[in-house]
């Protein structure tokens, strides 16, 4: 039995009457940029969010370097300033950090729960601290009151990575709503995918609002009058109309995830399989389902064998990257063994129950050769 790690094909197949009607909408409009497609996802994103804003870009990772830049600008931060994040995340989160001409203080995070601990993020604060960026991680959130009492305690922003935990909650309220400033991707394989690349922010600070669009659009809110020295990174029609299509899926999409990954707890049994701890069903949206085992490329192979596509995420740290060979030799163990060990299942809503069994008995059977 094939088991792909995640068939975008058969996502758009669900919705495929509405997204050829979305369109052909756009299509017939002649209008392909900044018009009524964007205005209503913007709209009814920021509403299924819980913010009062909400501003399209063109990624994820414009999304994180626009909100960065638009508080640095409005706050008055200096080329130095520390950002305090997670070591344990894709390099966009770092990139967008450094873009900025700030400082990333990596930090490890929590072996069981993957998540940041407020005693290092308090002990790590200096004098040059602005932000602290939660990086909600395969669809797990990592926020929690305490973080929160220690960013206002030392006057920090509180910065979202929601790029992979869309719908997500904590306590009835969605992640990319508890910061100062959120920022979203979605990028196709995402639990809200576009065709192609596409991002955003949200936030209830109209100030931040206004600028990110701004520095998206050239750095103009004004036809050929520039404030700022802009970039183009602007949510296109097209990308818009299928989002708000799949916008109304995403519950039900989310939900289906849920009833893989319980099968994937009460089923997988092998001692040589592990994860991270389990959060309740409200606080995870399993944009991806991590496993770890200490010969992860041998189970990858293992899996591959039997039809059964993964993904690592990530093999390489960031702070091991080439482009980031300066920090070469910091130790961050926890983040490494993470890095190292880290294997993703099968995740999508088109998932059947018969290809779940399939890979729950499959990895059951594995034997460390």
């Amino acid at each position: 039995m094939q088991v792909p790690f995640l068939s975008l094909k058969d996502i758009t197949e669900k919705y495929k009457e509405e997204l050829h009607e979305a369109v052909l909408r756009v299509t017939d409009s002649g209008w392909y940029l900044q018009g009524n497609e964007n205005k209503k996802f913007e709209e009814d994103y920021a509403r299924y969010i819980g913010t009062k804003y909400c501003v399209g870009v063109a990624n994820g990772l414009q999304a994180l370097e626009l909100m960065i830049r638009a508080c640095k600008i409005l706050y008055n931060w200096n080329d130095g300033d520390e950002i305090i994040v997670q070591a344990n995340t894709y390099i966009a989160t770092i990139l967008a950090i450094s873009q900025n001409n700030l400082k990333p203080v990596l930090l490890d995070p929590n072996a069981d729960t993957l998540e940041l601990d407020s005693e290092k993020i308090e002990k790590a604060i200096t004098s040059k601290t602005r932000a602290v960026i939660l990086v909600h991680l395969y669809g797990r959130c990592l926020y929690n009151e305490r973080i929160d009492e220690i960013c206002k305690k030392y006057g920090l922003k509180l910065f979202e990575d929601n790029a992979q935990a869309h719908g997500c909650m904590y306590k009835g309220k969605k992640t990319g709503s508890f910061g100062t400033v959120a920022a979203h991707s979605f990028y196709p394989g995402k639990n809200l995918g576009a065709f192609g690349d596409a991002g955003a922010i949200t936030t209830d600070n109209e100030e931040i609002a206004n600028l990110v669009r701004v520095l998206g659009n050239y750095g103009s809110s004004k036809k050929y009058v520039f404030d700022y020295v802009g970039e183009n990174s602007r949510l296109d029609e097209m990308a818009a109309a299928v989002l708000d299509v799949k916008l109304k899926h995403l519950d039900e999409d989310n939900n289906r995830r849920k009833q893989i990954a319980k099968m994937y707890y009460e089923g997988i049994k092998n001692p040589l399989i592990k994860w991270p701890t389990e959060k309740s069903y409200e606080s995870n949206v399993f944009h991806v389902f991590p496993i770890f085992c200490e010969k992860r490329d041998e189970l990858q192979q293992y899996l591959k064998e039997h039809e059964i596509g993964t993904l690592i995420h990530y093999p390489i740290p960031p702070h091991k990257q080439k482009c980031y060979e300066n920090w070469n030799e910091i130790c961050l163990p926890v983040a490494e063994a993470i890095h190292q060990h880290e294997l993703s299942l099968p995740m999508s809503p088109c998932l059947t129950d018969l290809q779940v069994k399939y890979v729950i008995e499959v990895i059951n059977k594995y034997t460390n050769s």
